[in-house]
C-alpha cells in the first residue's frame, strides 16, 4: 500500500533561515489512518501541519499528498482547496457573518454546486448539532459552537485529508470531548485520514498511532 501522506526528509525554518523548525522531519500516514502528533509548544507541530497543507512551503525535501507533489505551488492550492480540510485550535470563522455563510466559503473557492452544498451543509449541521445555529452570527456562537462550526466547515468540500492543530485545546473539557468524539465519529464513518496535533495524552490515545515531535524531528 502506497502511503497517502508521504514525507522525506523536509526542512524549514523562518527568520531568514536562522530559525529551523523542521530538521529532516520523515513520515508516512496511510489512507483511513488516524495519527496523533504530539510534543511541547514550539517542537514543530503546527509548522509540519501547515507544510502537508501547503500553507507553508518547505525549504527542502518532499512532502506528497494522494500522490501528489505539495512543492508544486498549483498542486498545493488544488488540494487545499478540493482534498484537505483545516481545523485550526482558534476556529478562525468570520464573527459578523453566519455559521451558514462562513461554511459556504470554501465551496464558493471551488465553484461547488449550491444545492449540493446546502445539502451537505445541513448533514453536517445535524451529525454535531448545529443545525438550529447555522444562521447565527459567529459572534452570537459559544467556544464549542464555534469549534463545531468550522468542523463543519472543514468537511463541506469532503476532504480525503483532514488536519487538525489543538481543536479542542481552547475549549473547556465537557465541550473538548464533545468536538473530539464528533470529530473521531465523522472520520472514521466516512474512511478519511486524520493527522492530529494536540497537547493532550488522553486524545493522543484514541487515536490509531501517537508520534512524538522534539526540537523539529519525530
Amino acid at each position: 500500500m502506497n502511503p497517502f501522506v508521504k514525507i522525506h526528509d523536509a526542512w524549514k525554518s523562518f527568520d531568514q533561515g536562522r530559525v529551523e523548525v523542521l530538521r529532516g522531519v520523515n513520515l508516512e500516514v496511510n489512507e483511513g489512518e488516524i495519527v496523533a502528533l504530539c510534543g511541547a509548544s514550539g517542537c514543530g507541530k503546527s509548522t509540519l501541519l501547515n507544510c502537508i497543507s501547503g500553507l507553508e512551503e518547505i525549504d527542502r525535501g518532499h512532502v506528497s499528498v494522494s500522490g501528489h507533489d505539495v512543492v508544486n505551488e498549483s498542486v498545493r492550492v488544488n488540494l487545499l482547496r478540493k482534498h484537505i480540510g483545516y481545523v485550526f485550535q482558534f476556529h478562525h470563522l468570520m464573527q459578523d457573518l453566519t455559521l451558514a455563510e462562513n461554511c459556504y466559503v470554501p465551496v464558493i473557492a471551488v465553484g461547488g454546486a449550491r444545492q449540493e452544498a446546502l445539502e451537505r451543509m445541513q448533514e453536517l449541521a445535524e451529525a454535531t448539532g448545529m443545525s438550529h445555529r447555522l444562521h447565527q452570527r459567529v459572534r452570537e456562537l459559544s467556544g464549542g459552537e464555534r469549534q463545531r462550526g468550522a468542523l463543519i466547515r472543514s468537511l463541506m468540500n469532503d476532504p480525503k485529508l483532514l488536519l487538525c492543530d489543538e481543536p479542542t485545546g481552547a475549549l473547556d473539557e465537557k465541550n473538548r470531548e464533545k468536538v473530539f468524539d464528533l470529530l473521531l465519529d465523522l472520520v472514521r464513518k466516512n474512511g478519511r485520514t486524520l493527522i492530529l496535533a494536540t497537547h493532550d495524552p488522553e486524545l493522543a490515545a484514541r487515536c490509531d498511532r501517537t508520534l512524538r515531535m522534539r526540537d523539529g524531528r519525530i
